[in-house]
């Protein structure tokens, strides 16, 4: 009503007096710790004399003073509205302040170990206090509160998980006494927390005629790999990864990881599909050399036919392999050198049709130019034929050799196909299955029909003389497998597993 006839009084150009109630202490928007100093007086209230002063937290019943005054106030901690009252004849007036109540230092002893004022941390986080008094008493409890809210019970001394949205929060760790209580206030900022990266898988999903030896791996320091192959969702109770995986049939693999303060990644999904081999068509009377790479007296020496130097070395390995042992080739090079590795499997010098088929694993890193996978037959008629075929990264085709001279007076020369190969090319770390098919006449002319590689033909259909008068044992066969360098210097890592190489 009092407001209204002001309003009404000041629309009618009449003068309407203030009240000059003046607080010096404290001012409004500032922190006081219990109890604190309030001084204030005035002349007048509204538009008579003031008669008198008094004051009242958060609308409670008023205390009364003289025009005049300083009081000593107590109040409990956190937010008030300080009212500052006057009265006069038949009128009243009042300041409003807003003050905040703190817990002095030397009425409690709340030690907050974690986290600190200002800490910028993820969700859900650590909290550790502890206090022996609140307010000069004896220590009751404690607990918390984020902004404001519901304030969750623990012991004198706790370390407890709190749970926060991303923000700025003010966090109230407080305690109970006697009839009392006190807090500490904390400004912390909760910041997402990070996702685990999604795992890798070294072979990528896809089709392939031949068993697969999967490895995974993450890109997030310290990660642990969950996964499962029987088209169930992965969790921490799954299977963890330890080592390769491998895919000998059609199977799914998933997976995610896990780290320490971190969310679980997203979810990493690979389908294998493993299918019936594409290949050459081998009869069944075909005889058949297997595990040709594990055979004794394979014999290693530099290729002088290749500039530079090498040295070679091979070793029996469980890992990588696909049938239990492959044979490791392992070579150093300078000036692009090639080594020779060669090994005398057989003798027999009826059969004409032959099909090489080897699976072929090049280690990261392999500085490699050439790959070359031959076969060398005593015929019946003494002369050597020989069926070389390399995967070329200096033509980037699939090579054979023929003889452009003469049995008794030969020049080997290498001729390209128009079928692409370059062994640089191959995706590392993983099998690569080769076949190479061909035949001869009774002469020595041999006709190169097809090279597979991963199940991908690549026809060639080219016939060219390969007559060599070497004098070699009648029916001799050997197989070569060489390794030429790439570049400067470098060395050259390929294991060999499954060999096999089918004469008809």
């Amino acid at each position: 009503m009092r407001t209204f006839l002001f309003a009404t009084l000041a629309t009618l150009g009449i003068s309407v007096p203030a009240s000059a109630i003046t607080v010096t202490t404290p001012a409004s928007g500032v922190q006081v710790t219990s109890p604190f100093s309030l001084v204030a007086s005035t002349s007048t209230c509204g538009s008579a004399t003031a008669v008198s002063m008094g004051y009242s937290l958060d609308s409670g019943s008023a205390i009364i003073e003289p025009t005049s005054f300083s009081a000593s106030v107590t109040a409990s901690l956190g937010a008030h509205v300080l009212h500052v009252k006057c009265w006069g004849q038949k009128t009243s007036d009042q300041v409003l302040l807003n003050i905040t109540v703190v817990s002095s230092a030397a009425t409690s002893d709340i030690t907050v170990t974690n986290p600190a004022t200002g800490t910028q941390l993820t969700s859900p986080f650590t909290l550790a206090a502890s206090t022996r008094t609140c307010a000069s008493t004896p220590a009751v409890s404690m607990g918390y509160s984020i902004d404001g809210g519901h304030t969750t019970s623990e012991p004198t001394s706790f370390s407890t998980s709190v749970t926060a949205n991303p923000g700025t929060h003010v966090l109230a760790v407080k305690c109970s006494g006697q009839s009392v209580t006190d807090q500490v206030v904390l400004n912390i900022h909760v910041v997402p927390t990070p996702t685990a990266a999604t795992p890798m898988f070294s072979v990528a999903a896809g089709t392939y005629t031949t068993k697969q030896v999967v490895t995974l791996s993450d890109a997030t320091a310290g990660a642990k790999i969950y996964y499962t192959i029987d088209g169930s969702g992965p969790s921490t109770s799954s299977l963890c990864y330890s080592g390769r995986i491998s895919v000998s049939s059609t199977l799914t693999i998933e997976a995610i990881a896990v780290a320490a303060g971190y969310t679980n990644s997203g979810l990493a999904r690979a389908d294998y599909v493993i299918s019936a081999p594409i290949g050459p068509t081998i009869p069944p009377n075909a005889i058949s050399e297997t595990q040709v790479q594990l055979m004794p007296d394979w014999r290693i020496k530099h290729d002088p036919g290749t500039p530079g130097s090498s040295t070679g070395a091979m070793a029996v390995v469980s890992d990588p392999s696909l049938s239990g042992q492959a044979e490791q080739f392992y070579t150093t090079f300078t000036g692009s050198g090639g080594e020779l590795y060669s090994l005398t499997y057989g003798a027999d010098s009826a059969p004409q049709n032959f099909v090489y088929d080897a699976q072929v694993w090049i280690d990261e890193g392999s500085k490699i130019a050439n790959l070359e996978m031959d076969n060398n037959q005593v015929i019946p008629n003494g002369d050597t034929v020989i069926y070389a075929f390399q995967c070329s990264g200096n033509a980037t085709v699939w090579e054979y050799s023929s003889n452009a001279g003469t049995p008794t007076a030969p020049v080997v020369k290498w001729l390209r196909s128009t079928a692409p190969c370059n062994p640089a090319n191959w995706t590392t770390n993983v099998w690569h299955h080769v076949q190479i098919s061909y035949s001869r006449d009774n002469v020595g002319n041999v006709t190169y029909h097809s090279a597979w590689l991963d199940g991908v033909e690549s026809p060639i259909n080219e016939t060219v003389n390969s007559d060599f008068t070497l004098g070699w044992a009648a029916g001799t066969l050997i197989t070569n497998f060489q390794v030429d360098g790439a570049g400067a210097s470098g060395s050259v890592t390929l294991y060999l597993d499954n060999l096999t190489i089918y004469r008809w």
